[in-house]
């Protein structure tokens, strides 16, 4: 892997000797493990300790180098800090037997042997303490005052880092204090773990390098934090002007707010749809390559953050069709809820700068043309959205270089008519089930634009029938199994069919279905015994045809 210097599987024991110290970027984010990271922590370590496994992978560790000795971490934070309050919690069981004259002189000994392998030295005269790892600037401090000092652990006037780490050290002094009584057993359980838990330890020289591995580890399943890569560099910028605190405090209160908004949502994605709304599209994996080369200075890293905190709420309602910002714009909240049905993610860079520089009624054309195309494109073509997403981002930088757009800026992502109207006639929904709201909007758009009858989309009055069942009995003799393989899920064989009805038809034979079809108040399911007296492969495609020319009529951009 490019811009990797080493690479190895290496023990816990191994990583905390022969002087090495870790140090955690003061911006990265704070400890935030909690019980149960704690307890599959703590039932995999049991795993070992009753020889159920001889070791257990903890994960990847991503460092960068800064000597042959000092490392500085870029993933595994959580799990380093993690394991070194689980032994600091052991050091307190062992210091309470100390206190209590409990063989005192060699527990005294075991605990500073485990301190000095594992945590790090403390000064005897000025109890400082020089620790194998540095946490982050809103935890280090808590961690070497007190947690390492094994102080009294103070509860008022906390962060939630600092609460966290407390609650860990907690835990887990509960834990030894009930299963280990003595101080032999005590050493004897970290001694025992030591060399069985391992981690693949991945070195990097620089900060761009570690998003590399970021992007490659996430390609592979990994779940990296390379975020915390994007705040730490961004921090970093106002750090080398030795801001006053309030400057810091003010970063990070914009950081907050930005990622409380965002919740569920990636921030990585937000901040590519947000940076490809006004600049040359940018995949994933070159986008901390690109940010980091235009933040120069701390001017630039607080308009980004500033105008990704402004722009979130925006960000967000295009995801939600019932976001406050459409009530009274009926049109966009109902192409906002196809798009969302489509489960369609290439319109955010061109909907955040449509948003912003166009006029109401403009924006309103825009994302009812996205939808239209999409559905072209991506429901039924089933095209490449890297390209449709370069089409997007470009017509989003004229938006916002020009305040104006053209239907014809589209042209190359739009499915030509006879292209479109061939892949309906063949569309297949396999599944129909989980493609139940798709197969129920495309039949309600059909049924409003021929009969002008409109179905409420958020009814569950309707559901998909398989005009050919899927459980095909002797009854439906007439389709060879390999006309009944391709008749199946095709569009021409679906319908919309009350569900009480639905549940007479079952996998009755076509002329008993047809009586069932007449009571339908949906006209496109009433008219088909009407139009089909028959029910073959033929009359399937027939019907699907048919359907196609609607389809092309009420999917349709004028240019």
């Amino acid at each position: 892997m490019r811009g990797i210097q080493d690479t190895s599987n290496i023990t816990y024991r191994q990583l905390m000797g022969n002087g090495l110290r870790y140090e955690i970027p003061k911006f990265q984010r704070d400890y935030t493990w909690d019980n149960e990271q704690w307890d599959d922590l703590w039932q995999d370590i049991k795993m070992l300790t009753s020889n159920e496994e001889k070791e257990h992978y903890m994960g990847y560790l991503v460092l960068q180098t800064i000597d042959n000795k000092n490392y500085t971490i870029i993933d595994g934070q959580q799990r380093l800090t993690t394991i070194s309050i689980m032994i600091l919690s052991i050091l307190k069981c062992l210091s309470n037997l100390v206190d209590a004259s409990i063989d005192k002189e060699n527990n005294q000994k075991r605990k500073d042997t485990l301190l000095n392998s594992y945590i790090g030295y403390i000064d005897p005269v000025t109890l400082i303490s020089n620790n194998k790892l540095k946490l982050n600037r809103n935890s280090d401090e808590y961690y070497r005052m007190n947690l390492v000092l094994l102080r009294e652990l103070p509860i008022r006037n906390t962060n939630t880092s600092e609460k966290h780490m407390r609650d860990c050290f907690q835990w887990f002094y509960d834990k030894m204090k009930k299963e280990y009584k003595t101080g032999e057993e005590l050493a004897g359980f970290i001694d025992g773990i030591v060399d069985k838990l391992f981690f693949t330890v991945i070195k990097v020289s620089d900060q761009l390098n570690a998003f590399k591995v970021f992007e490659t580890l996430n390609a592979r399943g990994v779940q990296l934090s390379s975020s915390d890569l994007l705040k730490n560099y961004l921090f970093s910028v106002v750090d080398e002007t030795k801001p006053h605190k309030s400057e810091i405090e003010e970063l990070e209160n914009i950081w907050s707010s930005i990622s409380g908004k965002l919740g569920n949502q990636k921030f990585e994605d937000y901040l590519r749809y947000y940076w490809n709304s006004y600049n040359d599209t940018v995949r994933k994996n070159n986008l901390f390559k690109v940010i980091k080369k235009s933040i120069v200075n701390k001017e630039d890293a607080f308009n980004l953050l500033r105008n990704l905190r402004d722009s979130a709420d925006l960000y967000l309602a295009f995801q939600n069709p019932n976001d406050e910002f459409w009530i009274g714009k009926n049109e966009i909240k109902d192409a906002l809820y196809e798009l969302k049905l489509f489960q369609i993610k290439q319109t955010n860079s061109i909907f955040l700068s449509g948003y912003k520089y166009l006029s109401i009624d403009k924006f309103t054309k825009l994302v009812k043309y996205c939808s239209v195309i999409s559905f072209r494109y991506n429901v039924i073509g089933g095209l490449n959205p890297n390209e449709q997403e370069d089409v997007y981002n470009s017509i989003a930088q004229k938006i916002y270089n020009e305040k104006s757009f053209d239907a014809k800026d589209f042209r190359s992502v739009y499915v030509s008519d006879n292209n479109f109207e061939n892949d309906f006639a063949t569309k297949q929904f396999k599944n129909a089930n989980r493609n139940h709201k798709i197969v129920k909007y495309i039949f309600s758009k059909i049924e409003e634009y021929k009969y002008k009858n409109e179905i409420n989309r958020e009814s569950d009055i309707f559901s998909i029938e398989h005009i050919l069942p899927e459980s095909a009995d002797e009854t439906w003799g007439e389709f060879s199994n390999e006309e009944v393989i391709r008749s199946i899920y095709r569009l021409g064989n679906l319908t919309l069919l009350e569900k009480n009805l639905n549940k007479d038809a079952g996998i009755l034979g076509y002329e008993l279905k047809k009586t069932i079809y007449e009571k339908s108040k949906l006209n496109i399911t009433r008219k088909i015994p009407e139009l089909y007296s028959t029910w073959n492969e033929d009359k399937i495609s027939a019907r699907q045809k048919q359907l196609a020319k609607d389809a092309k009529s009420i999917w349709n951009i004028q240019f």
